[in-house]
Order: structure tokens, then sequence, then C-alpha cells
């Protein structure tokens, strides 16, 4: 059997590339170049951590003696995540790219390209474990609750995890590294990355009007009745639920309800108004490639670092879901996903409306 493993630069693809080695595969490393300085803003003088990233793996692939590719997606990551990034911004919804990435690069683009090229697996680092009964493929949380990634990745359908290996699932970040120290990894105390990786230091505004050319259009703070309140600075830099940073002096702490495209404004308003028991949800994908036709009860999660809540969701028309949550939840994000689990199992997903 033979695999090829997304190899990021960082700890955990590195011990999945071990720990896959170790299972008996044979095994080759792969990057995919997803985007250049221009993309992120930087100058040609500036080593971008891409490509620090790229030499960290290849360093990796080398010690453990397995073939190393790199695959350039820069074109592809420009238009389908990078693009969606700077459309949703304007549209005023708040993307998560990283799951874009996942479901149409890695998981489709990188994994087609493994299948052809006579892989029989393709290898990635995340936290989430996969159990097949039957001809059915589960995908369920990693072990760790602190590391568990299934919620960027509940996009996959039973076609890519019978094709998917997680070989870290059962661990934990210590674990992880224990390992990569052991094996001599040359980033076995590397940190992980925190930012989107093209939006160095966070700064996803200046990203955005770099791509659109131009610079966000200020506009009116409003309330809800729309009396003017101040004035912004480009709806881009606003999310719903954003307290700081507004830059307004008010008598009492109003917070981003919404975000006004048409006319260019954001509307602020009490905390109490963030909260809400419904969401409806776009663009569903069930892992189980059957979608339920009876409502069904479920936990929620409708941010990666949220704790999931109990609802119940409603299969509607053109298979969109209602999610009614059993308490009522503080800034349901549109753009970002709603995830929806059983216990440890993933039954899948969509975009918040």
């Amino acid at each position: 059997m033979k695999a090829l493993i997304a190899m990021s630069g960082g700890v955990d693809s590195s011990v999945a590339a071990y720990l896959t080695q170790q299972a008996g595969y044979e095994c080759a490393g792969c990057t995919m170049k997803l985007y250049d300085n221009s993309d992120a803003g930087l100058s040609n003088g500036k080593t971008c951590c891409s490509l620090t990233d790229l030499e960290d793996a290849r360093a990796v692939a080398e010690r453990l003696g397995m073939p190393y590719f790199v695959f350039n997606y820069t074109e592809e990551f420009r238009e389908k995540v990078i693009g969606r990034f700077v459309a949703a911004y304007e549209a005023g919804i708040t993307p998560n790219p990283c799951i874009d990435c996942n479901h149409f690069l890695k998981f489709d683009a990188l994994l087609e390209r493994a299948l052809l090229s006579g892989y029989d697996k393709l290898v990635s680092g995340h936290y989430a474990r996969i159990r097949r009964e039957g001809d059915c493929y589960h995908l369920l949380k990693g072990l760790d609750p602190g590391k568990d990634q299934s919620y960027v990745l509940y996009s996959l359908s039973q076609g890519q995890l019978a094709h998917m290996l997680f070989p870290l699932g059962e661990l934990s970040k210590e674990e992880v590294r224990a390992l990569a120290r052991k094996q001599g990894l040359v980033n076995a105390a590397k940190p992980d990355s925190q930012d989107i990786c093209f939006v160095p230091e966070g700064d996803y505004a200046r990203v955005i009007e770099l791509h659109r050319g131009r610079p966000a259009e200020p506009g009116d703070f409003v309330d809800e009745n729309g009396k003017v309140l101040g004035r912004h600075r480009g709806l881009i830099h606003y999310t719903i639920g954003q307290r700081r940073g507004l830059g307004l002096s008010l008598p009492a702490s109003l917070y981003v309800l919404r975000l006004d495209t048409e006319n260019n404004q954001v509307i602020l308003g009490p905390e109490e108004a963030l909260f809400s028991k419904q969401a409806r949800v776009k663009e569903v994908n069930w892992i189980s490639g059957h979608a339920p036709k009876e409502p069904l009860l479920a936990q929620v999660k409708i941010r990666y670092r949220q704790a999931a809540a109990e609802a119940r969701l409603m299969p509607q028309d053109e298979g969109h879901v209602l999610i009614e949550f059993s308490q009522a939840q503080r800034a349901i994000t549109p753009g970002q996903a709603a995830v929806f689990y059983q216990g440890e199992e993933v039954l899948g997903g969509g975009t918040i409306q």
C-alpha cells in the first residue's frame, strides 16, 4: 500500500508521516505551494513563511528517507480560497478559508492527484479519526479535546474518507511532540501557526484591500433605529459580535449586530440583541451521503473553538437545514460553518446564511 503525506512543515504532519511509515505504507511526502509573497502583501525581499515551512517539510522527509514533492496550486488557491475570502467580506459575511482550502484543494485536488499517481491513501496531520463499519465510513472527533479538528473536516464525503488517513486522531499534542523529539525531527518544538496562512500577522483587511485594488469605503455606524453614531473605516474591518476597536465614545457598550452592505452601514446594539435560537444553513454536506428525511437531535458548533450546543436539525428544501437551538446562541455569524455532531461523530455541516 502506498501513501502520500500532505506535509505543511509543522510537527503534526511530520509525525503523521512517521506513523504512516511505521504502519507499513510505502510513503512519499508532498507540500502544496499555495501562495506567493504578492498574495499575502509581502515584499519579494522578505522570506515568506511558506518557504520556511517547505524547507522544514523537505528536511523531515529526508530524515525519514521518503521521496518529497512540491505541487504548485497557487492559481487554484488564489481563485477558490483567497477569491472566496475576499468576495465574502465584500458581501458582509465572515468566511472560513481553512475549510475552503480543505474542501477545494487538499481533499479534492490533492487527493485526486494522489489517486491518479497510484497512491492508495492521502495522509493528513489533522486531529480526527475515521471508523469504518461495513461499507460506511464515519468521521469522529480527535480524542484530545483541546486539539480536535473535526470541525474543519465536515465537508468530507464517503469516497474521500475511503482514501484518507488521520494518524494523530488518538494522540495528544504532547505525545506528538514527544514522538517528534524521539525521532529527531527538525520541527519538534516548532510553534503551531495561529494565523490564516496568507494573512500575515492577522491583518486580513490589508490583504482584502490588496486583492480588491482599492481601500475599504468608510460609512456610518448606526443603531437599530437608524440613528447615526459615528463613522466606520469600512465594513471589512468588523465582524458580528465585535465590541472592541470601534473607535467610538458611547455611554454604554454596543456591539456589531449586522453589516448592511447595501447602505454601507454597521448596525450596533446591546449584547442581548446578538442572541438567537435559530440559524439557517446552506451548502450542507452529510458525511453519510444521505440527508435525513425527518428532524433529528444533535449538537452543533458554530465556531471552531466553541462548545457544541444542543439543537434540533430540520431539513429544508434545496438541501438547506434549519437549526433550532435549545438555548439561544451568541453572535451566529453568516459565512461561518455550523457543524453537526452526535456524540463523538460528525454528521456533517454547512455554511450559516
